[in-house]
């Protein structure tokens, strides 16, 4: 058991002398920090893009519903039409104004719809961006480890771009900045 504890103790004493391991310590901390703020904002426009997609679908569905109200009201004013007797003039009348009211109702919830359809691709950007930040910050914690572990300097500032990068795409996030890169969303979708 002594040499078990000889074997770690001499590469921990070895590490707390390490520049490379304070600045490490230092960097994952602001990492992980950061990653957590970023991953509870993401998990807010997850839930904004849900109630978005939901409220699209319940516009076409309705929207839906009043073309097919539609379509027997025509159906109906067709048949008035062709059996033209007295008093079908005013019935005739009555189903034109519906479907007019119908025409009218649908554009408003088309509107609607593709309102909610925008506002959900709008977050859905910011969404692919927290995405990436979370990517590339885990991914520079990971370099972090291993410069720790092979007290590399080149691995450390490369690390820290990962992790700069990270951030920056972290922050537009936050301030709704569109910040995207297609390419590699291409890549990892």
């Amino acid at each position: 058991m002594t040499d078990i504890a000889e074997t770690i103790a001499t590469p921990l004493e070895e590490a707390s002398k390490s520049r490379i391991n304070a600045l490490v310590a230092l960097f994952v901390a602001i990492t992980a920090t950061f990653m957590a703020i970023c991953n509870v904002k993401d998990g807010n426009i997850v839930q904004a893009m849900d109630q978005a997609q939901a409220h699209s679908i319940d516009a076409w569905s309705y929207f839906q519903a009043k073309s097919t109200k539609q379509a027997t009201v025509e159906s109906v004013l067709e048949l008035a039409r062709l059996q033209k007797t007295t008093g079908t003039d005013e019935l005739i009348k009555k189903y034109e104004a519906q479907i007019s009211r119908y025409d009218t109702e649908k554009a408003e919830i088309k509107k609607q719809a593709e309102g909610y359809q925008k506002q959900y691709d709008d977050l859905n950007l910011f969404d692919d961006q927290f995405d990436m930040t979370e990517a590339l910050l885990t991914i520079s914690i990971a370099m972090f480890g291993i410069a720790s572990l092979t007290q590399r300097k080149w691995l450390l500032w490369f690390a820290s771009g990962m992790s700069t990068l990270g951030i920056i795409f972290g922050i537009t996030a936050f301030l709704k900045i569109s910040l995207h890169s297609d390419f590699i969303s291409a890549i990892l979708s």
